[in-house]
């Protein structure tokens, strides 16, 4: 499973700079986020883990492969992108296949860079990303509702379900409110999945900060003043330093966090926030040819697990030989944890829990 998050905001603040700090981190042999373009504005970015770093090094594997993230970089949005002004919305439909939104909020002066509005203001910039967004989702969802009206008078009854949920989903955007303020049940869930609606997604804010703003920032105080609901994700990141991390060295970067009194980089914080956000979590797989890290939901079973090595490992599990990661690292191999009785035998209601290194058996 690999997590893909669409980027938006406003012409001018920071976006395409914190894309291209994701960017260029290929052109650094020894980068924290060795990055792969597929296309100009889509990119893939491996997810910073200790923990695979530590496993590797004790299992000193031919290849280490992490966990991945797609970015995917849209044209700046401004006021009427959903009805033609800009370019953002020749590029809305990039997103739609996203998992979640990333929102990016200028929080940075500077007299070099003009905002699109004239001035630095946060919480105005948040609500014209989102009006847009509602705006788009409105326009789509007038359109399948034309669609789906056509079904339901032949007595389709899915067509029926689908028209209510289309109609209510209208409802809620006419007023101004996200698709995600609804509650769905788990049957209605699957259905608006399918439309694909911008504002059902869930959303997570970057706050593009100065370098002197960047580790003393009041992220408390930020959701205040942007009137960002409590249980939204903010992340303060300073793109013009972290293109500058690309090149460094992780000693380097190390030292350099120490100096500024950050405990990781923006850019680590910001996938880490997406991953809970997300509900996401890894285990490991790790063994002479490969150290590998596999992204699942939370709550997965061990053969959903397997499920992401290949399908064919879920279909024909039999059981899996599981070592928590703390006690892989404590014990320094496999055998040693074998041998001190750290080494379970789970069935498939085992719930893989975040870290594990795992071993699976199935038929073939």
């Amino acid at each position: 499973m690999n997590l893909k998050i669409g980027i938006v905001g406003l012409p001018n603040v920071g976006k395409s700079t914190l894309f291209n700090a994701l960017t260029k981190s290929s052109n650094a042999e020894a980068a924290n986020f060795p990055f792969c373009t597929i296309d100009p504005n889509v990119g893939i970015v491996e997810v910073p883990d200790q923990r695979l770093k530590k496993l590797a090094e004790l299992v000193s594997p031919e290849k280490v492969m992490s966990s991945v993230v797609e970015f995917v970089d849209i044209a700046g949005l401004v006021k009427g992108a959903s009805e033609g002004e800009g370019l953002g919305n020749q590029f809305l439909s990039h997103i739609r296949e996203c998992h979640a939104i990333c929102h990016v909020l200028r929080a940075f002066e500077s007299a070099d860079i003009h905002h699109v509005d004239g001035n630095i203001n946060p919480k105005s910039d948040l609500e014209v990303i989102m009006t847009e967004l509602i705006l788009a989702d409105l326009q789509s969802v007038n359109k399948q509702i034309d669609r789906v009206s056509k079904k339901t008078r032949s007595g389709d009854k899915d067509a029926k379900l689908e028209l209510e949920l289309l109609e209510k989903c209208k409802a809620t955007l006419e007023e101004e409110k996200l698709i995600s303020s609804l509650e769905f049940n788990e049957d209605e869930q699957i259905i608006v999945k399918r439309f694909q609606m911008l504002t059902a997604k869930p959303y997570l804010v970057v706050a593009n900060v100065s370098e002197d703003q960047f580790s003393g920032f009041d992220v408390a105080g930020f959701k205040s003043q942007v009137n960002i609901p409590e249980d939204i994700p903010v992340t303060p990141v300073c793109a013009k330093f972290e293109a500058d991390l690309c090149d460094m060295t992780d000693e380097e970067v190390e030292i350099f966090l120490e100096e500024i009194g950050a405990k990781t980089s923006g850019l680590e914080a910001l996938i880490q926030k997406s991953f809970e956000l997300l509900g996401l979590q890894s285990y490991f797989t790790a063994g002479p040819k490969e150290v590998r890290a596999w992204t699942i939901r939370q709550g997965s079973t061990a053969p959903q697990a397997a499920g992401e090595i290949h399908t064919d490992f879920e279909k024909g599990f039999i059981k899996a030989d599981v070592i928590a990661y703390e006690d892989y690292v404590s014990c320094g191999s496999e055998s040693a944890a074998k041998e001190a009785g750290k080494l379970r035998m789970e069935g498939k209601e085992y719930i893989v829990a975040d870290g594990d290194v795992m071993h699976f058996k199935f038929n073939n």
